[in-house]
């Protein structure tokens, strides 16, 4: 079945720089597009990266453009993420699309804590 495992969350100072990675099981990988979402404390989801099956396009939220790199290789997802502000503390997730005319995120990970304080 497909999984989905984000790790590499954790507690870092305004400033700083974290790696999130997201091992992935149970599906072609290079066959999908892949995206990174975060939800902060008392807010809805919020979509931050997107990157192609090839991995040749990147897309970003505004938020994280400039700050943010995602990237894949084999059946890994990776978030780099520079600069962080205490506005970018969140549960990251990382989700498969399912695209049928528009895409969607069908299966998630269990999401990693990133704390962003001094």
């Amino acid at each position: 079945q497909v999984q989905l495992v984000e790790s590499g969350g954790g507690l870092v100072q305004p400033g700083g720089s974290l790696r999130l990675s997201c091992a992935t099981s149970g599906f072609t990988f290079s066959n999908y597009w892949m995206y990174w979402v975060r939800q902060a404390p008392g807010k809805g989801l919020e979509w931050i990266s997107s990157v192609s099956n090839s991995g040749e396009r990147t897309y970003y939220a505004d938020s994280v453009k400039g700050r943010f790199t995602i990237s894949r290789d084999n059946a890994k997802l990776s978030l780099q993420m520079n600069n962080l502000k205490s506005e970018d503390t969140a549960v990251y997730y990382c989700a498969k699309s399912y695209c049928s005319g528009s895409c969607t995120m069908d299966y998630w990970g269990q999401g990693t804590q990133v704390t962003v304080s001094s």
